[in-house]
């Protein structure tokens, strides 16, 4: 017996697709179609921000190099209206490079080349996190805070937060081990089930945006402890 899907790719709003060489443009749009979604192509970064806060992508593959406005200002610009699940797609390699994206808050990171199937195990896998389907209750965790698997939300002192499925991953291995020093490499075996290469400043990147929104709780609170050579410690 096989488990049900969790959401259908056709009943999810288009993915949006920001690439301005026509030919992988075209590439992505027929391997993720032949997957079962429904897509949309913009190749200046001028016209994405408007299209996003009308049409609302269900996921965004996002080059980095584009005429009009870059990938990165792109990125920021987004996030400070929507949490859509953001790839970044990049001819660049640098560490850096990668970095930037996490920090402002790209969600993956694919360099090119890259192969399309890729690709589509990518999205798969980040869809499959934010869409699942809803828990009976949130999950409650120590000292107020509670954590929403079905939204990515983080409620607190009835305050609410938003967060990136890599932050609420993060957050949710963290308060999962209350007083108890989790590893750079657990961290990234809890935030990742899909293919890719990180480092340890993965997670590095991923706790300074984490302790910045929670701080917006409690700025006087320490959630997440640094232990020094060891990892990181929750406590909320």
């Amino acid at each position: 017996m096989t488990d049900m899907p969790l959401f259908s790719a056709a009943d999810l709003a288009p993915i949006l697709i920001v690439e301005d060489e026509p030919k992988l443009g075209q590439l992505l749009i027929d391997y993720l179609q032949a997957a079962g979604y429904q897509t949309h192509l913009i190749a200046n970064g001028k016209e994405v921000i408007a299209y996003v806060r009308q049409h609302s992508p269900s996921l965004i593959l996002l080059d980095l190099m584009l005429p009009g406005i870059d990938g990165l200002t792109l990125c920021r610009e987004i996030r400070r209206f929507s949490d859509v699940p953001i790839i970044m797609v990049t001819a660049k390699t640098e560490e850096i490079d990668r970095l930037s994206g996490l920090e402002i808050g790209a969600d993956d990171y694919i360099c090119k080349p890259y192969s399309p199937r890729e690709v589509v195990a990518r999205v798969k896998a980040i869809l499959k996190r934010c869409y699942q389907p809803a828990r009976d209750l949130p999950l409650p965790i120590n000292s107020g805070l509670q954590l929403d698997e079905s939204q990515f939300m983080v409620r607190y002192n009835q305050m609410t937060l938003d967060l990136t499925s890599a932050e609420f991953r993060l957050l949710k291995a963290l308060s999962d081990h209350p007083g108890q020093v989790l590893s750079r490499e657990s961290l990234l075996d809890n935030l990742y089930d899909d293919y890719r290469v990180v480092t340890d400043r993965t997670v590095d990147s991923h706790i300074k945006n984490l302790r910045r929104k929670l701080e917006t709780f409690a700025p006087e609170k320490t959630f997440i402890r640094s232990v020094y050579g060891m990892g990181y410690r929750w406590e909320g």
